[in-house]
């Protein structure tokens, strides 16, 4: 990976509808602009609560960078931290 050194952690952070986990708005800490586009089209749409597995393999699909394991990762970290969030209600 080119940009290895560049950053330690890899951020995706989304606006939520908080009733049914659909994802609004998303962005991420990736380089490039075309990069952040692609990710923020894939989230958006797709509920925490029902579609994690739909989001990951569509992540899998169509995007072949270097960060698919860390975009991978922060989406079930998503959804870990929104069942939380349902269940603390």
């Amino acid at each position: 990976m080119a940009a290895k050194g560049l950053f330690e952690h890899m951020a995706v952070v989304v606006e939520v509808d908080q009733k049914y986990g659909v994802i609004l708005n998303a962005e991420c800490t990736l380089i490039t602009g075309i990069a952040r586009k692609a990710i923020e089209d894939i989230l958006k749409g797709y509920s925490l609560q029902d579609d994690v597995e739909e989001i990951v393999a569509e992540v899998r699909r169509v995007y072949f960078g270097a960060a698919k394991n860390a975009i991978i990762a922060s989406i079930k970290d998503l959804s870990r931290e929104y069942q939380a969030y349902r269940e603390g209600k």
